[in-house]
């Protein structure tokens, strides 16, 4: 059994890992910005968990959240810098600047202070392993609209890259690239226009929280070497799934929850 302790964990992606590592029998711990939402995501944890408000881009709320883990569960054996959050689909000179900064200091920023955080108190347990969240521009690829949002994932993975050359040897870190999961973080900034036609490749190539999280949660507890590189929606996935596509139907926006949980 692992503690794990999940950044942007009351939501989407974190709060799907956390219900998945629970069902497993590890111990979660999450942080969210949202006090109404963390204390409904305290209500629906076993009293052994622990939801902690806390803001990443504040690295000093962050070593709160990790002293109060320490605290509450007798220590933290992996910690995954979730938090993040995207923009509306603009060019990057149209972009609010107040807009630009959330997203910078959030998704890179954010990263920088659990690893800040992480890092040293691990070695000195002895051990430990960090996962960093990929993202759309991970890879490179460029998205007109979505170019500040890109480049904060873009660095995100050369950091942890860079990281894995510069932790102590008792820790370990790695990346996680949970593919297209329907979530605000992949639908919004859309107008309806725009929405209705982004839908179908989401159809082809998204899945829900519930298909993706317990894959990950599997993961993030096993794969831990350093420099390790998790992948849900890999190259020949992409390839089979729309290959796939004029015979399989698909509705992630529909009410009812998808029961297919392979990876296929």
């Amino acid at each position: 059994m692992s503690t794990i302790a999940i950044t942007g964990g009351t939501r989407g992606i974190g709060l799907g890992m956390a219900r998945a590592l629970l069902a497993r029998g590890h111990r979660v711990a999450v942080c969210g910005t949202n006090p109404e939402r963390v204390e409904q995501v305290r209500a629906e944890l076993p009293a052994d968990s622990l939801a902690f408000a806390a803001d990443v881009t504040d690295r000093e709320q962050l070593q709160r959240f990790w002293d109060a883990a320490v605290k509450h569960l007798g220590g933290v054996d992996i910690w995954i810098n979730n938090a993040g959050v995207s923009h509306r689909r603009t060019p990057i000179w149209e972009l609010n600047p107040a807009d630009t900064r959330t997203v910078l200091d959030t998704n890179l920023i954010g990263v920088l202070n659990g690893c800040a955080v992480a890092v040293p108190a691990m070695a000195e347990r002895g051990h430990g392993h960090i996962w960093n969240m990929e993202g759309l521009g991970s890879d490179g690829r460029a998205v007109p609209g979505l170019g500040i949002y890109g480049a904060s994932k873009r660095a995100v993975t050369y950091l942890t890259e860079a990281l894995a050359k510069e932790v102590p040897t008792q820790v370990t870190v790695g990346l996680l690239s949970p593919g297209m999961v329907v979530t605000d973080l992949l639908t919004d900034g859309y107008d309806e226009a725009e929405l209705a036609k982004a839908r179908k490749v989401f159809n082809i190539l998204a899945d829900r929280v519930e298909t993706v999280t317990p894959w990950l949660a599997e993961r993030v507890t096993t794969r831990t070497r350093n420099g390790a590189h998790v992948r849900w929606l890999t190259t020949g996935k992409v390839m089979r799934r729309f290959a796939a596509a004029p015979f399989r139907r698909r509705d992630l926006f529909a009410p009812e929850p998808e029961t297919h949980t392979t990876g296929s």
